[in-house]
């Protein structure tokens, strides 16, 4: 199978959302882009097997790190036979079982844009360490949390805001339409770009993360409230750490007006990288803008999600405005002022 229909399909089996932003990207940057996802979510799949002891998990990471860097005589083989059979998802097990092949394709790729790769997925596997050395346990048995803002700002920029550099390295390398970009200047708003997403997704997730162990608000910012990481498994503790929620949701509404500041800086010939971008910040805000309204943020059972129908919407309603500038405008506008209200 060519690297292309690889890419596509198995995209089409572990990720949807992410699959269509792929299919709306331009072609020359799709084997890429694409091929790095895959990379990383084989990674991520790795790092979230529980069945493996977490020692062993960053010994797999390492692997791949290394197989990336140069091909290794069985180590590919080991890794997969360790990982796959406790897969649950069969998306998930047939993504690590066609590694092999993943790993083919990026190969295949133009050395600039494998040193690309590379670099990307090698930040991405520091991300996942950095979390399994962090956090000891699988549950709120041995919940830990990050010490300080300045920790969590260092993993969210290397689980997402690394992607938005090499987002931005790929397609100036390969749209002689971006030749006016100020590169360093479009890497840097990118950075914020990724970890506004992350960012929502750190807020989001609070509740299911603390009773896997993990306690991404930092020790310093609850200490200041009285709080140690325990008190947020009683959802009733909401009120009280919400202090630190709209500190956080302050910093998340900083990086999203890079990100738009991002999007507007790309050419109104380049409708196909704009929409891209105008997908995952406008579904974002309105995430952030769901944490922002409820009371019950801590609670398990409350999902905070926008709803499949408002996803499509969204997306169809692009589709007639990315075209026009001050219509994005004003839409991105909106939906700042909801969250910030």
């Amino acid at each position: 199978m060519a690297g292309g229909e690889l890419t596509s399909a198995l995209l089409k089996s572990v990720s949807r959302s992410f699959y269509l932003s792929l299919a709306v990207l331009p072609a020359s940057v799709r084997p890429p882009i694409g091929l790095a996802y895959l990379l990383a979510r084989a990674a991520d799949t790795i790092a979230d097997t529980r069945l493996i002891e977490r020692r062993a998990r960053i010994t797999h990471l390492d692997a791949l790190r290394a197989e990336i860097e140069e091909a290794g005589a069985g180590r590919l083989a080991a890794i997969v036979d360790a990982v796959a059979g406790s897969q649950c998802l069969s998306a998930e097990r047939q993504l690590l079982e066609r590694l092999p092949e993943c790993l083919a394709a990026y190969r295949g790729l133009p050395p600039a844009d494998r040193r690309r790769v590379r670099s990307v997925v090698e930040t991405l596997i520091d991300g996942m360490t950095m979390d399994l050395a962090t956090f000891p346990g699988e549950d709120e048995n041995k919940l830990t949390a990050l010490e300080t803002q300045t920790d969590l700002d260092r993993y969210i920029y290397l689980v997402a805001g690394c992607v938005g550099e090499f987002w931005t390295d790929v397609h100036a390398a390969h749209r002689p339409r971006l030749a006016r970009w100020d590169v360093p200047e479009m890497r840097r708003l990118g950075v914020r770009f990724g970890k506004a997403l992350q960012l929502t997704n750190v807020l989001r997730d609070v509740p299911r993360d603390l009773r896997q162990g993990r306690c991404y608000l930092p020790r310093e910012g609850l200490a200041r409230l009285g709080l140690s990481p325990a008190d947020l498994l009683v959802p009733a503790a909401a009120p009280v750490a919400r202090p630190l929620l709209v500190e956080l949701l302050g910093t998340a509404l900083a990086h999203y007006e890079a990100g738009w500041r991002y999007t507007f800086a790309i050419p109104l010939a380049e409708p196909r990288l704009r929409l891209a971008c105008v997908w995952p910040l406008a579904i974002g805000l309105q995430t952030l803008g769901l944490i922002a309204r409820s009371p019950n943020w801590l609670d398990p059972a409350v999902t905070l999600k926008v709803s499949r129908a408002r996803v499509y919407g969204l997306i169809a309603r692009s589709l007639g405005t990315v075209w026009f500038m001050p219509v994005i405008r004003r839409q991105a506008r909106t939906l700042l002022a909801r969250v910030a209200r």
